[in-house]
């Protein structure tokens, strides 16, 4: 096969940060992807209706001219989060409500601390019909950092899915077998997220011949045998695992740097990425429903209508984009080969 054409995707969590980046990250996803779940982890964070209205806006100005990207706006629980926000937050068309645990992941300080006491919270969300999004890791000191995936479901996310059972839940950017089984043995509620860069990599491709801060990302990239599960998860066509490329950028100062931030660049040329992953897999068949079908059911909205076409041929991705600010920022699989790419 040379040519593929699918149904418009959508990604179901990405970073676009704020400020003048917007004109950089809107436009990379709105190239591919017709609405995207963005993630709420600003400075200061996205806390209530005020912040999604005024962050929604920015977005929106930040649109190519003649673009119809939709921007699907969360909202960042914190242990001061009330049951009247999440009211209003649904009222100002918020689909989702994300659970980061303190200090998990970038700009996440302001977070849950003491998860049992949001069980409240996510009592009234499920009445609203708004999803629970969740960043899985425990943030203990003690747990090794590539088991606290696991530990939350077993301390956390297990209890919850018990609690609620009406609660849709997204498990977001899995990257383990363990969190790929869980999905699978639970209800029709829970679903999941998976990124190009956990079927892509392994940790030895982060950590061997020495530390690549490009590829360093939260959650970390696992063993080879959990990379392996997760390719496997999504060549099968289960529907309860959908595209999210957790596209996070910062500029290539901020990750060579001797404490590096966490995130991958990965709007640039994600639907690319997939494609080439669903190649390799023998399950090109199987892209549309992961990239525009299963999110898009599992959220209760309309699948696209559009379509886009994918050719084979290989392209190098650019080694850096420059931003508006004039910083350079390095894509994700920078300066490597894809061997698709979307048509005109």
């Amino acid at each position: 096969m040379t040519t593929i054409t699918i149904q418009k995707p959508d990604d179901w969590h990405l970073h676009f940060r704020d400020g003048d980046i917007l004109k950089e990250t809107v436009a990379a996803t709105a190239r591919c992807f017709q609405r995207a779940i963005v993630m709420p982890n600003l400075v200061p964070p996205v806390t209530n209706a005020s912040d999604i209205n005024a962050y929604r806006e920015r977005i929106l100005a930040a649109r190519p001219a003649g673009s119809q990207f939709e921007p699907l706006m969360v909202l960042y629980l914190t242990n001061q989060t009330t049951q009247q926000d999440i009211a209003d937050a649904k009222a100002s068309g918020a689909v989702a409500a994300k659970l980061y645990p303190a200090g998990a992941t970038t700009n996440s300080d302001a977070a849950v601390s003491a998860l049992d006491a949001l069980f409240p919270i996510f009592e009234e969300m499920q009445k609203q019909g708004m999803l629970l999004l969740i960043h899985g890791e425990v943030t203990d000191n003690h747990i090794d950092i590539f088991d606290r995936e696991k530990e939350f479901i077993d301390q956390h996310l297990t209890r919850i899915v018990a609690a609620f059972t009406e609660l849709k839940i997204v498990f977001e950017h899995i990257t383990t077998k363990d969190a790929a089984e869980f999905v699978i043995a639970a209800g029709d509620n829970v679903a999941a997220t998976i990124t190009p860069q956990h079927l892509l990599l392994n940790r030895n491709d982060l950590l061997v011949g020495g530390v690549k801060p490009h590829n360093y990302c939260l959650p970390v990239l696992k063993r080879n045998i959990h990379q392996q599960a997760l390719r496997a998860v999504v060549a099968s066509g289960n529907s309860k695992f959908f595209l999210g490329t957790d596209s996070a950028p910062h500029e290539k100062r901020a990750k060579e740097n001797a404490c590096g931030c966490a995130g991958c660049y990965s709007a640039w040329s994600a639907i690319e990425l997939y494609t080439h992953v669903f190649d390799e897999l023998g399950a090109l068949d199987k892209l549309e429903g992961f990239a525009s079908h299963y999110g898009a059911d599992f959220y209760g909205l309309p699948r696209n209508t559009d379509t886009i076409t994918l050719e084979k041929q290989d392209w190098t991705i650019p080694e850096q984009i420059i931003l508006p600010n004039g910083e350079p920022i390095v894509p994700f699989f920078a300066g490597q080969t894809c061997s698709w790419q979307i048509k005109g």
